[in-house]
């Protein structure tokens, strides 16, 4: 019999962390532990206010399933028993978690997977002025890959602002659905010119069909578009890449389904994270290891990680111990 545990956690963040859509101080997190008494296994989410959720609501979804847990409620059955989202996400990490201390094996053999290898992950600057972006741009001018939150007006000056901080460094945007249509064209050859390698999402998910009737000069990354492997059809011909978060799938189970379908189709992968911390970061790492572009920062984001946590030098991130996950 697993018996379920919920808490809800509050990471406070290095400094404000800001995109088009708000600003916030602290990283509210639910993590769950299944425990069957003689092993446990641990899963962390992160709800968002984008797609409908709250603490409190996902707490509830995940408390919803405590009999079916008891009752033997496995991954497979998950699947079925909640929608994609945040609190599946939580249970479904859990759940391979068990699955590993229980067999004594990581969930990368469960999975099938190659052993994970370290990951080079973007690192975030939020959206602010371009003169405080290009100084934080010079202070993490030595990082390979730096990721702007983007809004919209102004932009052009923040990545140019970024560009002259951080000469030598590979710069992907996010728009976060900030843009307009109008903007989509002539930002586009702008920033291609700036020697941007990466656009994510820079229209409203309901209205980028628009990416249909333009070039991409540079690759543009659905986000807010793309959610599980039932979303990916209508990406055709709109993007060129997907970022998975598990968050967004409702667990690695789905995640996994996601990038072999997304393949399949011909897009490359990102794989992506809402700010939360290295217990959040450890199961998507999987995804990572088959990912063209990885942004797992948010324990570098955070003022203080739980422990243990993942290994971070500089940009590179070290697979997590079993004393974290898998």
């Amino acid at each position: 019999m697993i018996r379920l545990q919920l808490d809800s956690e509050a990471f406070a963040l290095r400094e404000v962390f800001t995109i088009s859509r708000g600003s916030k101080r602290a990283a509210h997190v639910v993590a769950v532990t299944l425990d069957d008494g003689k092993h446990r296994g641990r899963g962390e989410c992160v709800p968002y206010a984008r797609y409908g959720e709250s603490v409190d609501s996902v707490m509830a979804q995940i408390h919803d399933m405590q009999n079916a847990l008891a009752n033997g409620l496995d991954r497979s059955g998950l699947q079925n028993a909640m929608p994609p989202g945040a609190a599946r996400n939580a249970l479904d990490c859990a759940l391979w978690d068990l699955e590993a201390k229980r067999s004594g094996q990581p969930v990368w053999q469960l999975a099938g997977l190659a052993e994970p290898q370290p990951l080079q992950t973007a690192y975030t600057l939020s959206l602010d002025t371009p003169q405080v972006m290009r100084e934080k741009a010079a202070r993490e001018a030595t990082r390979p890959l730096l990721k702007l939150k983007l809004a919209g007006d102004g932009d052009l000056e923040r990545v140019q602002a970024v560009r002259e901080g951080a000469p030598g460094a590979q710069i992907i945007v996010d728009a976060n659905e900030g843009w307009s249509v109008d903007q989509l064209v002539p930002f586009s050859e702008a920033l291609a010119a700036l020697g941007v390698s990466m656009i994510e999402q820079p229209l409203p998910a309901d209205q980028d069909e628009a990416l249909a009737d333009v070039p991409h000069p540079v690759p543009v990354c659905a986000d807010e578009s793309c959610h599980d492997s039932s979303t990916l059809a209508q990406l055709a011909g709109r993007y060129d890449m997907v970022n998975i978060k598990l968050d967004k799938t409702g667990g690695l189970t789905e995640a996994l389904v996601l990038a072999q379908a997304a393949k399949a189709a011909g897009l490359q992968i990102m794989t992506g994270c809402m700010v939360g911390s290295s217990l959040a970061m450890a199961p998507a790492m999987l995804i990572g290891q088959m990912s063209t572009v990885v942004d797992l920062d948010g324990p570098l984001l955070l003022a203080r990680d739980r422990e243990p946590g993942i290994r971070f030098e500089g940009s590179t991130m070290y697979p997590a111990p079993a004393a974290l996950w898998g």
